[in-house]
């Protein structure tokens, strides 16, 4: 890595004013308490006191003294000389010149603290964490710059040179990337080595090498490009990258080499040298095997929800055309239905009164059509998702074949379908009385299994997969080494961790830590409830059961509105005309009378920086960030512990 990295504007903000700060920059470092007063006013002149706070607030801002101390911006000149009670700000030109800045800049560091870049165990600290940061984490180098400075300031420790703190990220940032290389290097064996490397070597008549190839991938929804992503799933397989243990290592620092090498050309790749190009490809299979079995199913799942669009978009077109001829049937067989229901006819005489409105050829017409056009309450598009096959025939062999599914104790059912029909994939004459139709619904049973008790293996294929599609969205199905189809339960503590941390656990839940108590008490209280909702079932007219035979749905009706009664009414009034009204701030402050609670607070940095009336601050900051207001509905300018400056500098300290 070039040792210079950063920015022109990032050299030219280093150590220097950007601009003017913040309000709650201003209040955060340049807010003088009674501390700093007291030191700024052995200074004898007032332009020597207001260079001396200048100063002292630019160490706490900046982390550093500038050479010229006058080089401030007026609104923090303002913002001090307010606070020192200065009608006009000083003349600073003989400050700036004058020897005394650099002895002020002498006290402020010995009084308040501040050390030198050079303190070997401040560097020693400072390196060690660019270090274990370089390690665990992908952060760029001028980020992890941007950060050591922020550290450093922090830890009052002045600011080095530029470029002095420029080297040294550079060089701590490529040492841990060297190591890393190095040891991912030595994990692979010889024949996974040459597998590796294999990826950058271009075949003869070929004008790509495999990592080109590898890298691009799927960008259309078909079963073709499924099975091409399968293909390229089995081809990343073949380098046994899963059998390459890299759990030690970070994993973002993985994923970061890998987001590289896929962005990066193969010949540059090819250049690099030994140790970094075998990390830089192994890193590569690792994540991209992850990848492309997300990308193939990523493509199924497209692929099915296309061919379910495309089924409804079908399905209402068709019920659309046939509705005239629908309509017109079924007028003619309401009206052979008004003569059967007509009580003034015989019912010797109904069929010679049909037929003479209607002739017989046209019922027997009327009936046909109204049976072809019409579907059952339950069916939704099977007859067009049977129809959609062809779009799936040539890639569920290779999806079944490559992806092993798995799922919880819901899919299992589907998981027998899903092997049934990997047996049988290939096979002309197949045994399709063995299929598992357990969980097959009505609505599917009647396309799949023919009047003749024989299977459509079209139907029964289409269903297999819509159920696969929906159990990989539920997540009762789902595929190991995937990341965005992973078994949602890997995340929870599992084995030895959870045996560990169980009996904390349920201790800190107020459980025990088994199951079988608490289920059994449950199950009583369930069986009970029915029981007695049972009991008073014949008279209870809050609940009631609708809907067709066999489909009922529990509906329990909403409760009525109870009416306060007037005893409550009075209790409230006579509690309200009790208590007086006071706000919450004052709750604070009388608690701190009681036990000086807010005496224990401390600043994080300059611990022993006082201010008149603190608690009153104290009080008013924890309100602000207790009720989540703000701080600015309890500001009062008018009132010294209350002004915004001093409360944003409670908050900030």
């Amino acid at each position: 890595m070039p040792a210079e990295f950063l920015s022109a504007d990032q050299r030219r903000r280093y150590g220097r004013y950007a601009g003017d700060p913040s309000p709650e920059q201003l209040s955060q470092y340049f807010l003088l308490d009674e501390t700093d007063q007291r030191a700024i006013a052995q200074r004898r002149e007032p332009h020597t006191q207001f260079g001396f706070a200048l100063q002292l607030g630019t160490v706490r801002f900046l982390g550093t003294f500038l050479a010229d101390p006058t080089d401030v911006p007026l609104t923090v000149q303002h913002y001090v000389a307010n606070q020192l009670g200065l009608e006009s700000l000083p003349d600073l030109r003989s400050y700036r010149t004058d020897r005394s800045h650099w002895r002020h800049v002498a006290e402020i560091q010995r009084r308040y603290g501040y050390r030198d870049f050079s303190d070997p165990s401040e560097s020693f600290r400072l390196v060690r964490w660019l270090y274990s940061r370089a390690w665990l984490s992908a952060e760029r180098p001028s980020l992890l710059f941007d950060l050591a400075t922020a550290r450093l300031v922090e830890r009052k420790v002045r600011l080095p040179g530029v470029t002095v703190l420029e080297r040294l990220v550079g060089r701590v940032r490529d040492r841990a990337a060297r190591r890393l290389w190095r040891l991912w290097a030595a994990v692979p064996t010889a024949s996974q080595r040459i597998g590796l490397e294999g990826l950058l070597e271009v075949p003869d008549g070929s004008r790509q090498s495999p990592l080109d190839r590898l890298r691009r991938g799927p960008y259309r929804v078909s079963a073709p490009a499924l099975v091409g992503a399968l293909k390229r799933l089995l081809e990343i397989r073949a380098l046994d990258s899963a059998a390459i243990n890299l759990e030690r290592f970070p994993p973002v620092r993985i994923h970061a080499v890998a987001r590289y090498v896929t962005k990066t050309p193969a010949a540059m790749v090819a250049r690099m040298p030994p140790e970094r190009r075998l990390a830089s490809l192994l890193a590569f299979a690792k994540t991209f095997e992850i990848t492309a079995l997300d990308d193939a199913l990523d493509v199924f799942d497209l692929l099915m929800t296309d061919i379910l669009r495309e089924a409804k978009r079908l399905g209402d077109r068709e019920r659309l055309r046939t509705l005239r001829d629908l309509d017109a049937a079924a007028l003619e067989l309401r009206a052979a239905c008004e003569v059967l229901l007509d009580d003034s006819l015989s019912d010797i005489d109904v069929r010679q009164a049909v037929f003479a409105q209607i002739s017989r050829a046209q019922l027997e017409t009327a009936t046909e059509q109204v049976r072809a056009l019409t579907r059952p309450t339950d069916e939704t598009y099977q007859q067009e998702l049977v129809a959609a096959y062809g779009r799936v025939r040539g890639c569920v062999a290779t999806l079944l074949q490559t992806v092993r599914f798995e799922g919880n104790h819901i899919g299992q059912e589907l998981l027998r379908a899903l092997k049934f029909l990997a047996a049988i994939n290939g096979k002309r004459k197949s045994r399709l009385s063995q299929a598992p139709l357990n969980h097959v619904p009505p609505a599917w049973r009647r396309w799949i299994v023919s009047p003749e008790g024989q299977l459509d293996r079209r139907a029964y294929t289409l269903w297999v997969l819509a159920q696969l599609r929906e159990g990989l969205h539920r997540r009762d199905i789902f595929v190991s080494g995937s990341e965005r189809w992973a078994d949602p339960r890997l995340k929870l503590l599992r084995g030895a961790k959870w045996d560990a941390l169980r009996p904390q656990v349920c201790r800190s839940l107020g459980h025990e830590e088994t199951a079988e108590h608490a289920l059994t008490l449950l199950g009583e209280q369930l069986d009970a409830a029915y029981r007695q909702t049972l009991a008073h079932w014949p008279e209870n007219t809050a609940v009631r059961l609708e809907g067709q035979p066999g489909e009922e749905e529990l509906v329990v009706s909403n409760l009525d509105k109870l009416d306060e009664s007037p005893s409550l009414i009075a209790l409230r009034e006579q509690v309200a005309a009790r208590l007086p009204q006071v706000d919450l701030p004052e709750v604070l402050v009388e608690v701190h009378a009681w036990t000086g609670f807010a005496d224990e607070f401390t600043p994080v940095s300059e611990s022993t920086a006082r201010a008149a009336d603190l608690p009153v601050s104290l009080c008013a900051a924890l309100m602000a960030e207790a009720c989540n207001i703000g701080q600015e509905p309890v500001v009062r300018p008018d009132h010294p512990a209350l002004t915004r400056d001093r409360l944003g500098w409670v908050l900030q300290n």
